[in-house]
Formats: structure tokens, sequence, C-alpha cells
């Protein structure tokens, strides 16, 4: 499927749950905590009931995302085709948007899955404006497992600018204590 002029795409910021500190181990490959555990399925979940689900998914190599990545994934059906991108680990806004423009035209929804300050930079940098005070939240505090869905109209990932889309929604989902 090619892309239409004006196609309307959406990239979905998640950002890894909440990661252990265990002593000794870089922070590369620090795993999820048990909240961590908890709130990865949770994310998975509200982006299935959104109907927010990705054509694509771009990971961080580290541990935490990739165990963020596989325990929200699981939650769908058939997940999509993934990619681990080591430059998205402890990435900032220009290498993130990198990345992102690289994705091929026909990926209509994609999800990145980072790391702090990156994606909240990021989705700061992107909205040019948002729904229901959305900014608000994300320059309040873009928690562990928060999800920002930004939209915007464009022919290709490449054209994805500072200031072109709408933060449309979000949300931190939490995993019920055990």
């Amino acid at each position: 499927m090619s892309a239409r002029p004006g196609q309307l795409r959406r990239l979905v910021v998640l950002r890894h749950a909440k990661s252990a500190r265990p002593a000794g181990v870089a922070d590369h490959d620090r795993p999820l905590a048990g909240r961590g555990r908890r709130d990865a399925p949770a994310a998975g979940r509200a982006l299935a009931e959104a109907d927010c689900l990705p054509d694509l998914a771009l990971c961080s190599t580290a541990v935490r995302a990739r165990q963020t990545w596989e325990l929200a994934s699981a939650q769908w059906g058939t997940p999509p085709p993934v990619r681990h991108d080591g430059r998205l680990y402890a990435a900032g806004v220009p290498e993130l948007l990198t990345v992102v423009r690289e994705v091929p035209a026909e990926v209509e929804t994609l999800l990145l899955i980072g790391h702090n300050p990156g994606l909240e930079e990021l989705v700061l940098t992107l909205a040019e404006d948002d729904l229901d005070d959305a900014l608000d939240r994300v320059r309040a505090k873009f928690p562990t497992s928060a999800i920002a869905v930004l939209a915007w109209h464009g022919t290709a990932w490449r054209a994805l600018a500072p200031g072109t889309a709408l933060l449309t929604a979000m949300t931190v989902p939490r995993g019920a204590k055990r």
C-alpha cells in the first residue's frame, strides 16, 4: 500500500515501564521492576482498547525497553514487526527524529519505545497543539509507561518536523497490584 497525499499518520510514543536498579548492573542492562512487569501489559491493553496498534515498532536495545515491548505486544493477537535500534538508547530529539524519518512510507502507525528525557522532549517538539490539555500533562511529567499519541498529515515519515503534529492523547496505564 502506498502513502496517499495528506495521509493521517500516528506516532505512538511509549516510555519504557518502571525499571529495577540492581547493584552492579549497567544502565543498559537494567530489567523491569515488579511494577514495570505489571504496567507494561497494561500499556499494551491500553493501546489495543484505543485502537492504536502499530504497523511497526521501533524499540531501544536497553533490556527494560525490550521487556516493555515483549509484555505490551503480548496483549495483541498478532504483534507487528519490531526493530531494535541502539540509536534509541539515551537518544535526544535529533537522533530520535533521524530514526523515525527512516521509517517506510507505508507505515501509518509507528510505535516508538525508549527513554526520557528524549521521548518527552520529542513529544513537546513535534506537537503544535493538543487535545484536552495533554501537552500540559506531558510538560508536568512523562512517567514510566506513559503513552503519547501524535497525529499528523504527511506523505512520508521523512517529512515529520517540529510543530507539525497534534497530541491527541496522553495516558499512563498502570497494572493492578497483586
